[in-house]
């Protein structure tokens, strides 16, 4: 591992950061903080934590002795002065005389100390950093070094590595008796230059930024030159079939087995894929069920991933039946081993503790790769960031011993530790939290603006249409995933719901809205303007609806699909027709799939909207149309009952009602400002 530090970097952080009032310890914290963070084989999503020691003015404006250390909720690659809140460090240390301390008595003296009241919670290691001398701390969990500690001699093994330039701390849980043992630790020997944390992670320590980095970057480096001694092969491969079935054919199936419900409602999971030689020369291994059951490569990630992944059968592409009855005993026994494993710890809690789902959040698939689950795509993709990190450092223990963990009575501790599970923010959940969204003609006016109403709603949002810098901007505005798709193209609709179940795990709703309106008299239009006119307006509704029934059936909890499907199916106007059929016979289509797929819990619903400025109805046609009316474009637009123009976002608005209205199927929504004319019968 190399050292990133430069001095010019560090010098321009101290001169941006001067220009806020930001002392130049702090802004050097940050640029260092932000070093560590950025390298995933030392820090993952809120791992870790960096302190220093510095003077601050009070609220009077006389200088303050404190401890600036990182504060909970930030995560150290993006972390800022805000991020690092400023302690009084005196009342602090003067703790360590205590024989005792509650975590509650800890984070409660911890920010009765804080400079600013409305500053977040210093890290739970607060006091370890407070109790050790050194202006400059730095921790991480780097897997280099967890693979050398994640052994049965571990403890031998670090020293070997580093003799005597680190201190060798046992196991504790973090908080007030860790603090105290460190210290201790290190006063036994005060040239150490940092601290081995067993199967915990790393400190390393120093009198300036840099020194305290550079000596992580060294210390980081000895671990990964041991793991290139004496190393074996590892992870022999198992049998597997001939034909394997792709990640997005399994996905909806697994996702539907992790959806659970609490008595109350459906919770659906959303996923993450990954699948790299590095994964499948470990999923693919006939030990699996040894070394990917032990336990996690350090306790800080149980909040994450649950102790263990599950493992599901190789899946067969042709016997996907096997392979669902397969997963389904996996998961039924995954469950049953973690009611067990709460039932066990739990009897030695005093209070007793609430179990948490019993959903895993790592899914590892011989042949396949592996999937982060979690309540979001966010939090799915740290599970699979984590499962990654575990599977490298799993990789090289193995290949130099055989990985150890913590005991199971030390995890469940972590991981039932209401200072851990404070981390995870929870709070209620946005109405359509957990739900995958697919939106075609997503780069167009109704479809950004449908994508975007979704998205307020906590959904996770996929917007389809062709390819080209429309898709690209409209993706990013929206920071959605933009999937290529031509919903007269068969094989293109497939393509595309299979990324979608790839990427997200499934399907929940679907609102098929690509269309184009093509104009001309019904008795004198050329055949081709109509057969163009249905291929698009009717058949790719058609190829959408099935693709997403193909993917919720496998989901097995039903969904929704929406179809825009205009005044003109109820209302036709002259020289419309060959816009108009397709639409009337995709409200057929809707009606047919409600009839259909009611029985599986499929809802299909329409909206029926007119004059919305968009792709379809363009600034240069409604000048067309107004002036062939005799109208102003301000008239033409609010010609309606409320006398007011119609938005894309109350269409918008229209698609996410009827996706809500779980009652309701077989319905059209009307949002034309008032059409009697245009009214259902």
């Amino acid at each position: 591992m190399k050292s990133k530090w430069s001095d010019e970097d560090a010098n321009r952080t101290i001169a941006r950061y001067a220009q806020q009032g930001v002392n130049a310890d702090i802004a050097l914290r940050v640029y260092t903080s932000q070093l560590l963070g950025r390298d995933p084989a030392l820090v993952l999503h809120g791992g870790g934590n960096t302190s220093v020691k510095t003077s601050v003015p009070d609220h009077l404006g006389r200088p303050t002795n404190v401890l600036c250390v990182k504060g909970s909720g930030w995560d150290m690659a993006e972390i800022e002065p805000a991020g690092l809140p400023a302690v009084r460090l005196e009342p602090i240390v003067e703790l360590r005389a205590l024989a005792k301390l509650s975590d509650e008595d800890m984070v409660n003296l911890q920010r009765v100390n804080l400079l600013d009241s409305a500053a977040p919670n210093p890290s739970v290691e607060t006091l370890l950093h407070a109790f050790l001398p050194h202006k400059f701390i730095d921790h991480t969990h780097s897997t280099a070094v967890l693979a050398v500690s994640d052994q049965p001699d571990g403890d031998a093994l670090c020293r070997e590595v580093y003799g005597k330039r680190m201190g060798h701390v046992p196991y504790i849980m973090p908080g007030f008796l860790l603090a105290k043992r460190a210290a201790e630790v290190f006063e036994e020997d005060p040239s150490v230059e940092g601290l081995i944390l067993e199967k915990h992670g790393i400190f390393t320590f120093g009198d300036t930024a840099k020194q305290a980095y550079e000596r992580m970057i060294d210390k980081v480096t000895l671990a990964e030159d041991r793991l290139q001694k004496g190393r074996k092969a590892v992870f022999a491969p198992a049998a597997l079939p001939k034909t394997l079935a792709l990640a997005s054919a399994i996905a909806p199936i697994l996702r539907g087995l992790a959806a659970h419900c609490d008595g109350k409602k459906l919770h659906r999971m959303v996923f993450d894929f990954r699948s790299n030689p590095a994964i499948l020369n470990y999923v693919n291994g006939k030990d699996l069920a040894r070394y990917a059951q032990v336990g996690v490569v350090t306790p800080d990630h149980t909040i994450r991933t649950k102790n263990t992944p599950l493992i599901v059968p190789a899946p067969d592409a042709e016997n996907i039946a096997a392979f669902r009855d397969g997963a389904a005993k996996a998961f039924a026994e995954f469950t049953a081993r973690y009611h067990d494993y709460f039932r066990r710890n739990n009897a030695h809690q005093d209070p007793k503790k609430v179990e948490l789902d019993a959903v895993p959040r790592v899914i590892l698939v011989p042949g396949v790769g592996l999937f982060g689950v979690g309540a979001s795509k966010s939090a799915a993709k740290i599970a699979s960031d984590i499962a990654e990190n575990t599977i490298q450092t799993i990789t090289d223990a193995e290949a130099i011993g055989c990985y150890e963990c913590l005991s199971e009575g030390d995890l469940f501790d972590m991981e039932y530790w209401s200072l851990e599970q404070a981390k995870l923010g929870k709070g209620k959940e946005a109405k359509l939290a957990r739900h995958v969204v697919v939106v075609t003609g997503g780069a167009g006016g109704i479809g950004q603006a449908t994508a975007q109403a979704f998205k307020r709603k906590g959904a996770e949002v996929a917007i389809l249409d062709l390819a080209g810098d429309a898709l690209t901007a409209a993706a990013k505005l929206l920071k959605c995933a933009a999937v290529p798709c031509d919903v007269t193209d068969a094989a293109a609709v497939k393509t595309a719901f299979a990324k979608v179940a790839e990427t997200f795990g499934g399907v929940d709703i679907v609102v098929s809205n690509a269309g184009k309106a093509w104009q001309g008299k019904i008795g004198t239009v050329d055949e081709q303007t109509i057969r163009d006119s249905f291929e698009l307006n009717f058949y790719g509704h058609q190829r959408v609806a099935q693709a997403a029934v193909e993917v919720m059936s496998k989901q097995g909890f039903g969904g929704v699909l929406l179809f825009n499907v205009s005044k003109q199916a109820l209302n036709p106007g002259p020289n419309f027709g060959p816009y108009g059929l397709p639409k009337a016979a995709a409200l057929a289509l809707m009606r047919q799939y409600a009839i259909d797929h009611g029985a599986e819990g499929i809802r299909a619903n329409a909206v029926n909207a007119d004059r919305i400025r968009s792709g379809l109805l363009t600034d240069s046609m409604i000048a067309e149309r107004s002036k062939a009316r005799g109208l102003t474009e301000q008239d033409y637009m609010g010609g309606n009952l409320l006398a007011r123009e119609v938005t894309a976002d109350d269409v918008a608005q229209a698609f996410v009602n009827m996706a809500l209205a779980d009652k309701t199927t077989g319905a059209i929504l009307t949002v034309d400002g008032g059409n009697i004319a245009a009214a259902p019968r």
